[in-house]
């Protein structure tokens, strides 16, 4: 980081550009452009907010982003991959499956056990086999006899035979 930081400001002072001066054009305090200048990480909060801070001081200085941000990110990763023996020790310990015997597990990884959970397919069940009873039972009630005239019938019936 601090290679990253000594080209940065190598090529704004060869410009003849303030710190200030990049820092209100960047829209930057001037302590962050003092803080990626001297490669000072711990001076900020999320390394992905740094990651876009020193990909536009670049684009800012005119030099190539691209390789600026790669050379970030491969100082991102020897800075982030240090794992202690003490940690990968404690890793080796977890129990785990035949099928996966062959992948490498670092302290940080988080074993995904497929948790079904089959609760509300009973519950989806059990009112389809409610509604299915209740289809067959109000049939069987309400159908009436072959002797049996509907309503309606009875009615015309009745209005025939009172205009006669």
């Amino acid at each position: 980081m601090k290679e990253i930081g000594d080209k940065l400001k190598e090529t704004r002072e060869s410009m003849g550009i303030s710190l200030e001066e990049a820092a209100e054009d960047l829209k930057l305090r001037p302590s962050q452009i003092e803080n990626i200048e001297a490669g000072n990480i711990e001076a900020f909060k999320d390394v992905f907010y740094l990651k876009y801070f020193i990909r536009d001081y670049s684009k800012y200085l005119g030099l190539k982003y691209e390789d600026m941000v790669n050379e970030f990110n491969e100082f991102l990763f020897d800075y982030t991959s240090k794992i202690s023996i003490k940690d990968i020790k404690e890793a080796q310990k977890h129990n785990v499956k035949k099928e996966e015997e062959k992948r490498i597990f670092s302290p940080y990884t988080v074993s995904t056990k497929k948790n079904y959970n089959f609760v509300p397919l009973i519950y989806v069940l059990i009112v389809i086999i409610v509604f299915v009873i209740g289809y067959f039972v109000y049939n069987a009630l309400g159908k009436n006899d072959k002797n049996d005239k509907p309503i309606e019938a009875i009615y015309i019936r009745r209005a025939y035979e009172f205009t006669k």
